[in-house]
């Protein structure tokens, strides 16, 4: 579906500009950075020059990788007890390295496909 409310040359396309932001790249040229520490997206792009300051997430990605997250270690949880019964203590070690792991691992990638649904879209922030 595309957006027939702008003229063709200004649409920006969904998918490779979602795919960009979980690569962690610009989501206008897929070259530059797009995140200059853990969470803070840069200014402009280094590579295309592209104008992301005004780009806000929030808590969206929070809420996401919590969403992902959850959802597979819930059922790791459950297949992990009912096929091996470990102890107790051991299981839930295990799981809370996995569930932190995955979370630091997700939380980036999950703000760089929030802030490329915002570019694509022309959100530009809340």
């Amino acid at each position: 579906m595309t957006d027939t409310s702008l003229p063709q040359e200004d649409i920006r396309p969904l998918k490779p500009a979602i795919w960009r932001g979980l690569r962690l790249r610009c989501p206008n040229c897929g070259e530059g950075k797009l995140l200059h520490s853990y969470l803070k997206v840069n200014d402009r792009c280094s590579h295309c020059d592209q104008d992301l300051s005004h780009q806000r997430a929030d808590d969206g990605p929070a809420y996401l990788t919590i969403l992902v997250v959850g959802h597979i270690l819930g059922f790791a949880l459950h297949i992990i007890y009912v096929a091996l019964r470990p102890d107790p203590l051991t299981l839930s070690i295990l799981l809370m390295i996995v569930t932190v792991s995955a979370s630091l691992f997700m939380l980036p990638r999950m703000k760089g496909l929030v802030v490329a649904y915002q570019w694509a879209k022309r959100m530009h922030g809340f």
